[in-house]
């Protein structure tokens, strides 16, 4: 299993990848597989854990000239390819290359989304180079971004549901989660709320490049009583804010390719209002858990459907979150792809 250098597996705080390889990992184990996790060395694990580094190099931007870290990390392990039935890259567009000549077969799960003006020409131009390898959806629209890669499976992203404690009644304000950036939608999730007089509340990471935007465009809203932004929050912390919503406003405009923050507020009973675009349709089932809102009707179709949101029933949130989106399911498939990988490795080999 190879995770990105960047965080620790599990993350301490935000860190969506590396809290799906630390699932999955720890699932792999506990059914009996041999799995070793490269990762930094904060991590932790059952699995036996190989760094190089002793902790994580940070998630906001490697300095230039020290490229050579994260490819570091990502030769150790494949160095070693003859170890492994299979080698499962989380890594990005800088573990793509020193896979293409493996006899041990290198399967690529994309966390990102591969849509132009999403991610650079440069990263686009490198994955067509090596479209022949072979890539693991998380959504079937991530896939329309770049639909020449050879796709061997979507696996929808998952989580442990149990540590998700659902609630049943909601309190009189809506939620926010996210990380601060204009394409996920934090200044509509305000102006929605303000329109319907509901408080929002907002459980947002600020990245520093998104600083400017913060101050800017958001700041001016939070005054402590319609508006609350409580920074970034421990796990604890956020179930505990999901469970009180009435509804998570998700108004992303951008092809985001799995929305972990929809199956959170699902998970503890809350229902999702979001635009239709990226994986929302694939998570939202409109009328059900939550309004898939066409984009176009922006704010407005959001403030309708807040108006809405009592016809949702909370238990079925959670219902739907525990048979399509429990870590179980998510370990199966993956399992399922790698025996058939694996199988072909051997056909090579021998």
């Amino acid at each position: 299993m190879l995770a990105p250098p960047y965080l620790s597996v599990p993350p301490k705080q935000y860190g969506g990848t590396e809290r799906i390889v630390s699932l999955l990992t720890e699932g792999l184990v506990a059914k009996g597989h041999d799995v070793t996790l490269f990762a930094s060395g904060d991590s932790i694990t059952n699995a036996t854990l190989s760094s190089i580094y002793p902790t994580s190099l940070g998630n906001s931007g490697l300095s230039k000239g020290d490229d050579t870290k994260p490819l570091a990390h990502y030769s150790a392990c494949y160095a070693r390819a003859s170890e492994f039935d299979i080698i499962h890259s989380h890594g990005q567009f800088l573990s793509v290359p020193g896979a293409a000549d493996l006899m041990t077969p290198v399967v690529f799960t994309w966390h990102g989304s591969l849509y132009p003006n999403e991610t650079t020409n440069e990263r686009r131009a490198l994955l067509q180079q090596y479209k022949h390898l072979r890539y693991i959806s998380i959504s079937d629209n991530q896939r329309l971004g770049l639909p020449e890669l050879n796709y061997v499976a979507t696996v929808y992203n998952a989580l442990d549901v149990h540590t998700y404690t659902y609630a049943s009644k909601a309190t009189n304000y809506l939620l926010w989660v996210g990380r601060v950036s204009p394409k996920k939608g934090a200044l509509d999730a305000i102006l929605a709320a303000k329109s319907c007089d509901i408080r929002l509340e907002m459980a947002a990471a600020i990245d520093p490049i998104d600083r400017p935007y913060f101050e800017e465009h958001i700041k001016p809203h939070i005054d402590g009583e319609r508006v609350i932004y409580h920074g970034e929050v421990g796990h604890d912390a956020l179930v505990e804010l999901y469970g009180g919503a009435m509804a998570t406003l998700y108004p992303i405009s951008w092809h985001e390719p799995f929305g972990l923050v929809m199956v959170e507020s699902m998970a503890c009973g809350t229902p999702v209002i979001a635009y239709n675009i990226g994986s929302v349709p694939e998570i939202v089932r409109d009328g059900s858990n939550g309004f898939v809102i066409d984009t176009s009707a922006g704010v407005e179709g959001m403030v309708t459907a807040i108006k809405r949101i009592s016809t949702i029933d909370r238990r079925a949130c959670r219902s739907d979150i525990e048979k399509r989106f429990h870590v179980d399911r998510m370990v199966e498939e993956y399992e399922h792809v790698y025996k058939k990988l694996a199988s072909q490795g051997d056909a090579l080999r021998s």
